[in-house]
C-alpha cells in the first residue's frame, strides 16, 4: 500500500475531522523519527497514518486494532506496518511487543502528537515559537487535555532513550511542515 492508497483508507474508514488530523500529526512525527533513526519513512509514515483509521469503527478494545489489522492485511500492507499498528495498543502487547524502533516510536508519538496540537490550539501563535518548556506547563494541568495519558508521553520517550525536551522538541520540529493541514499554523 502506497501513501495515496492509506489516505484513500483513512477517508473510507474516518468521517471525523479531528480524528484525520491525529493521524496526520502522527503521520508526520513518524517519517520525522524514521529520518532521526535510520528508518524507513515511507513505511513508518504508513503505520502513523492508518494507525487509527479503525477507531471509529471498532472504539473498544480488542476490536480496535485487530479488526483494522485484518482489513489492512486483506489490502496488502506490510506486516512491519500492521505490527507497529498492533502494538501501539496496549492489549495487543503479549503478540506484539513495543521491541522495534517502529513499534516503540509509534507508542511515543501518539499520545504526545494529540498534547501538542492542543496546545497549540490555545496559543495565539499557534506552533510558531511553541518550546517545550510550555508543553511541560500545559502537561501539569490535568484539565488540559484530561484524555491524553501523561503516562504515556513519559513512558514514550523513555522507550525511545530521549529526556522529555528533546522528544517534545522533536515532535514539535515534525508537525511544523503540515501546521497548516493541522490547523496550527501561526498567523
Amino acid at each position: 500500500m502506497n501513501r495515496a492508497d492509506a489516505w484513500q483508507t483513512v477517508c473510507e474508514f474516518v468521517p471525523s475531522e479531528s480524528l484525520r488530523k491525529h493521524m496526520l500529526a502522527v503521520e508526520a512525527a513518524m517519517r520525522h523519527y524514521a529520518g532521526l533513526q535510520g528508518g524507513d519513512v515511507e513505511q513508518w509514515g504508513l503505520a502513523g497514518l492508518l494507525h487509527d483509521f479503525d477507531y471509529e469503527r471498532w472504539p473498544k478494545p480488542p476490536d480496535h486494532t485487530r479488526e483494522g489489522a485484518k482489513i489492512l492485511r486483506e489490502r496488502g500492507v506490510d506486516d512491519e506496518v500492521v505490527g507497529a499498528i498492533m502494538s501501539h495498543a496496549d492489549w495487543n502487547l503479549d503478540e506484539y511487543p513495543r521491541d522495534r524502533p517502529i513499534r516503540k516510536a509509534l507508542f511515543a508519538v501518539d499520545e504526545l502528537c494529540g498534547f501538542i496540537v492542543a496546545a497549540a490550539l490555545v496559543r495565539p501563535t499557534r506552533i510558531v515559537g511553541m518550546e517545550p518548556s510550555s508543553v511541560r506547563k500545559k502537561l501539569k494541568t490535568p484539565a488540559f487535555a484530561a484524555a491524553v495519558s501523561r503516562e504515556d508521553i513519559n513512558k514514550g520517550a523513555e522507550m525511545l532513550g530521549l529526556p522529555l525536551d528533546d522528544h517534545i522538541r522533536n515532535c514539535i520540529a515534525a508537525l511544523q511542515p503540515v501546521a497548516t493541514e493541522l490547523g496550527i499554523a501561526g498567523g
